[in-house]
């Protein structure tokens, strides 16, 4: 997914940059060990500050990474660098915020994609959902001039982060899936793409279905025109 999100910034016209930076934090967030969580946010902060602008974004791939830096970061460094971390956070983007960005302001468009029919549903991701907004997503897919892009209308995948690949809520996790999630995605058409930022929810949709979801990336990649 990596590469393939890579890939697709040069084929824009984007230049790269992949500086060294601890760990995002996430997996300390969810397991509540603060204390591990503020040394990641702090090495961050201090970091991408000074590489980070308005014109120059931080961007993400995987959802609840790139939004800590959104939401918890701010609240976990000290006092004295909160400002620092406020100012990041607001230049951090999802990649597919970045990409509806830069399609807005006209330096991307459809003529750099394919010109076939493609039908793709996007499952959002709960951190996407509560912080940005799933909508970029199915925005960001609508690049191609003759892609049909839908939203599923779906709660949480049940994997929860590392919840459900937890042997004592498995079960809680699959049921979790089949409130809405997984009966929908077995309904999706076997030429229809599914889209799904989270690196949890592919994984969810994969092992309750039988069905690949794949990141935003991956399909925009394939759908350039050329690669």
């Amino acid at each position: 997914i990596g590469r393939d999100a890579i890939r697709l910034l040069w084929a824009l016209g984007y230049a790269v940059e992949m500086p060294e930076h601890p760990d995002s934090g996430r997996a300390y967030f969810s397991k509540g060990l603060l204390d591990a969580a503020k040394d990641c946010a702090l090495g961050n902060v201090r970091a991408f500050l000074p590489l980070i602008s308005a014109e120059k974004p931080l961007v993400g791939l995987e959802p609840s990474a790139i939004l800590g830096f959104r939401d918890e970061y701010p609240r976990l460094v000290p006092e004295v660098q909160r400002e620092d971390a406020k100012k990041l956070g607001q230049n951090a983007l999802l990649f597919e915020e970045f990409l509806v960005r830069e399609a807005n302001a006209g330096r991307i468009g459809a003529e750099q994609f394919t010109d076939r029919q493609q039908a793709v549903v996007v499952h959002g991701h709960c951190h996407q959902k509560a912080l940005s907004g799933a909508n970029f997503t199915a925005q960001a897919l609508s690049l191609p001039a003759h892609f049909m892009v839908s939203l599923l209308e779906t709660g949480c995948c049940g994997m929860a982060g590392s919840f459900g690949y937890e042997t004592e809520h498995y079960e809680l996790s699959m049921q979790v899936g089949e409130l809405g999630l997984f009966p929908q995605v077995r309904q999706v058409p076997n030429d229809a793409l599914i889209a799904a930022p989270g690196t949890s929810c592919r994984h969810q949709i994969l092992d309750g279905t039988g069905k690949k979801a794949l990141h935003p990336a991956s399909i925009l990649y394939q759908a350039l025109k050329k690669h």
